[in-house]
C-alpha cells in the first residue's frame, strides 16, 4: 500500500470523530534529572540538570492520544488530594480534546511521583511511589468507565494501577464491545493470568515486558513470533512487540515488522506512552491494525528526539 493511500485513510487535523476512546492508567509528577551518565548503585554522579513534569504511563497515553488523534479522550486515574494533584491537572485540561473529569483526588495519598534519571545516551532509569495509583480501587474505576463510556469504541489500559482495577476496566470493555488494548507495563503479579488475557483484544508489551509475559527472550522476527503465538494461545487476540529502534512486531493472523525511523534519541521516557497513545487513537479512527501501528511509530521515534516525557510528544501532523 503506498503511503499517500495509507495516509488517506486519515482526516485533517482540524476534525474530530465521534467515537471516544478511554484511557485507564496512572498519572504521576515526573522529577527528572539528566546527566552524561546513569549512576551506578552507591554512585553519586553530579553535572546533571533538572526539570519537573507531568507524567504517569495513563496520562502520557492520554496526552499522545489527544495530540495525535482526533477523538475525545476520557482519562481515567486518580491523583493526590495535594499540590502535586492540584499543579497537573490545569496542564491535563489545556490539551484540546483530553477530558479529565473522571480524574479522582483521594483524600489522605500522594499523589504519584517517578524519579526518572537520563543519560546522554538517551537511556533511563526510573523509580516510581505509586501513591494514588494504587489507591485507585476497582470500584473508583468501575463507576468512573461506566460514565463516560457512552460513545466511547477503543479503551487502553496500563498496569502501574492494581490489576483488579485494570480487569474492571477490560471486563467493562468486553461486555459493552469496545476494543481493549493493554500495555502491561510493568509486568506485575497475576498479569499472565488466562482469564485476564482473554479480555485483551491487543497487547502491547515491549521486548522485555514480552520476554517476562512469555519466557522467551525477544531479539528478532523470529522470537518476537514465537513469543507473540504464546500470548494468543492463553486468549489474545493480537500482539504489538515494540523493540525501540529496531520497530515494531505485528503478531496477527501474519507477521508483520514494521520499521522505525533512523533518529538520533536524546531521551527515550515517554516513547513507549507515545507509542500506545497514538496507536489507541488511530484504531478510534477506525484505521486498520498496520497502518495505526506505522504511524505511532513515527510517533514514538520523534518523541524520543527531545527531552521529558509529555513535553516530548509530537502532534498529529508532525508524522501524519
Amino acid at each position: 500500500m503506498s503511503q499517500q493511500s495509507l495516509d488517506s485513510q486519515f482526516k485533517p487535523a482540524g476534525e474530530q470523530v465521534d467515537a471516544g476512546l478511554i484511557v485507564l492508567g496512572s498519572i504521576n509528577i515526573d522529577l527528572v534529572v539528566s546527566g552524561q551518565t546513569i549512576p551506578k548503585p552507591g554512585e553519586t554522579v553530579t553535572g546533571g540538570s533538572f526539570f519537573k513534569a507531568n507524567g504517569g504511563k495513563g496520562a502520557n497515553q492520554a496526552v499522545a492520544a489527544a495530540r495525535g488523534g482526533l477523538c475525545p479522550v476520557h482519562l481515567v486515574g486518580a491523583v493526590g488530594n495535594d499540590q502535586f494533584g492540584s499543579n497537573l491537572l490545569p496542564e491535563l485540561e489545556a490539551e484540546s480534546r483530553l477530558d479529565t473529569s473522571y480524574i479522582r483526588a483521594i483524600e489522605g495519598v500522594e499523589t504519584g511521583i517517578a524519579v526518572i534519571l537520563v543519560g546522554d545516551d538517551g537511556e533511563n532509569c526510573i523509580s516510581v511511589a505509586p501513591g494514588a495509583n494504587h489507591a485507585f480501587d476497582r470500584e473508583r474505576a468501575t463507576d468512573a468507565i461506566q460514565n463516560c463510556i457512552t460513545g466511547c469504541n477503543v479503551l487502553l489500559a496500563c498496569t502501574e494501577l492494581p490489576l483488579d482495577t485494570v480487569r474492571a476496566g477490560l471486563e467493562i470493555a468486553k461486555s459493552n464491545g469496545l476494543l481493549s488494548i493493554l500495555n502491561p507495563a510493568p509486568v506485575i503479579e497475576g498479569l499472565q493470568d488466562e482469564s485476564l488475557l482473554t479480555l485483551v483484544d491487543i497487547i502491547t508489551p515491549n521486548e522485555h515486558e514480552a520476554a517476562q509475559l512469555t519466557g522467551i527472550d525477544v531479539t528478532d522476527v523470529a522470537s518476537a513470533e514465537k513469543a507473540g503465538r504464546i500470548l494468543q494461545e492463553k486468549g489474545v487476540n493480537t500482539v504489538l512487540i515494540t523493540m525501540g529502534e529496531s520497530g515494531v512486531m505485528l503478531i496477527d493472523q501474519q507477521v508483520m515488522q514494521i520499521p522505525a525511523p533512523t533518529v538520533v534519541a536524546t531521551d527515550t521516557t515517554a516513547a513507549g506512552d507515545c507509542f500506545n497513545g497514538v496507536f489507541a487513537a488511530l484504531m478510534c479512527e477506525s484505521a486498520d491494525l498496520a497502518t495505526s501501528a506505522e504511524h505511532a511509530v513515527k510517533a514514538a521515534s520523534i518523541s524520543v528526539t527531545r527531552p521529558g516525557a509529555q513535553p516530548s510528544i509530537p502532534i498529529r501532523h508532525e508524522f501524519l
